[in-house]
């Protein structure tokens, strides 16, 4: 072949090549179907794809749609027609702007959520970080950045990773919007917010969360997505919605997979 010939044949010759391991990847990730066939995540079903739900434990996710109160995000059990704010929202109003979750904090959601923190399953956040970006999309059309509410060092090193980071790496990936983990950082360890009342909840998260002075040109001006698993009493992401703003922040939203909704609303 002539040399001036050469050059040419590279670019014919590296697409040949991806297609044919494009085949082969096909042919091996049919060849595990057959011997591995997906299975739902939950209950181990048999599911069209990996890495899903099966039907039933799909219809036994209670997710959370409108109507509900644009601030708090929890719903509302008749439509009153038009966006409206709760009653919780208007007499205590959070320092969040938006709240928005995938799924009420029961049945499967629940069981998704411990096997994905407490059971080193850390495979479940492709799934519950696609479920909040869904969920989250109106929070992620104004947003600059996805900030993890972060964990204490101890407690992530008796746990190995932290699961907020994990949803937030996906809802990054799906979306388009960055993920910085280092921005917001936990600067004493709290105990359970499980039994505490509300002034004693204030107490326990006083001063746990900050902004490192070398995240702060990261944050400033912009509008954070503040991501974790779950939203509870609220007292955790208030604390680290307040640190952002301090650090800088102009406005920030929560997203969750799930939320606990009490009195049937």
């Amino acid at each position: 072949m002539p040399v001036d010939e050469a050059p040419r044949s590279r670019p014919a010759a590296r697409a040949a090549l991806a297609r044919a391991a494009a085949v082969l990847i096909g042919t091996g990730r049919g060849a595990l179907d057959l011997v591995y066939p997906p299975a739902c995540v939950h209950c181990r079903g048999a599911t069209a794809e990996p890495h899903a739900l099966c039907a039933a434990c799909w219809g036994g996710l209670a997710f959370i749609e409108r109507p509900y109160c644009e601030r708090l995000g929890t719903p509302f059990a008749v439509d009153y027609g038009g966006p409206l704010l709760s009653p919780a929202a208007i007499a205590d109003p959070p320092v969040f702007a938006r709240a928005r979750a995938a799924a009420r904090y029961d049945g499967i959601a629940r069981d998704l959520l411990h096997e994905l923190k407490y059971n080193d399953r850390p495979e479940l956040a492709r799934l519950l970080g696609r479920l909040m970006a869904s969920a989250g999309r109106e929070l992620v059309a104004d947003a600059d950045l996805i900030v993890p509410v972060p964990l204490h060092r101890l407690r992530l090193w008796s746990r190995r990773f932290n699961q907020a980071a994990l949803l937030a790496a996906v809802v990054s990936r799906l979306t388009g919007v960055a993920s910085d983990p280092a921005v917001l950082v936990r600067r004493k360890r709290t105990r359970a917010q499980v039994g505490l009342t509300r002034a004693e909840r204030g107490a326990n998260l006083q001063g746990a969360f900050g902004v490192p002075d070398e995240a702060r040109p990261r944050l400033e001006g912009r509008r954070a997505i503040l991501l974790d698993d779950v939203l509870t009493t609220g007292a955790t992401v208030n604390a680290a919605a307040r640190a952002l703003l301090r650090g800088g922040a102009v406005a920030v939203d929560v997203l969750t997979f799930a939320r606990v909704v009490r009195d049937g609303v």
